[in-house]
């Protein structure tokens, strides 16, 4: 386990949404000493929090997430989505089908990996999993 994870939206909606059925994800959130994700990643989170209340989540159960996430955001540093990121995002991968967030996730990795050495990709997504074993 690397000391340095960065955590892509999937990861994280999973460990806060569905605590208990990845228990490696839990885990391995929990562990890390330094965690890292783009702003991207609170957006998507927020955008599912507001898809679960017009589904007829309970507040309480929003709520109870709500705070679940902002922990796990103070832990995080944000990487912003750059000029940098969406350059490399637009090129990554030209060989897999990924998709644009998932594509700017994996841009904001790499650069990640660029910048602090060895950082471990945390995601539930076998697309952006297998796009980041082959760059």
């Amino acid at each position: 386990m690397s000391d340095v994870v960065y955590l892509d939206s999937s990861a994280v909606l999973r460990a806060v949404l569905e605590s208990g059925t990845s228990p490696d994800v839990d885990r391995q959130i929990g562990e890390a000493r330094f965690l890292v994700t783009s702003r991207l990643a609170l957006v998507e989170a927020a955008r599912a929090l507001l898809r679960l209340r017009l589904e007829g989540v309970a507040e309480a159960q929003l709520a109870d997430a709500g705070r679940e996430l902002d922990a796990i955001w103070a832990r995080c540093t944000i990487w912003e989505l750059t000029r940098g990121v969406c350059e490399l995002a637009a090129q990554v991968a030209p060989g897999r089908a990924l998709r644009t967030l998932d594509a700017l996730h994996l841009a904001t990795y790499l650069l990640a990996r660029r910048h602090l050495g060895e950082v471990v990709l945390l995601s539930t997504d076998a697309r952006l999993n297998e796009a980041a074993v082959s760059v």
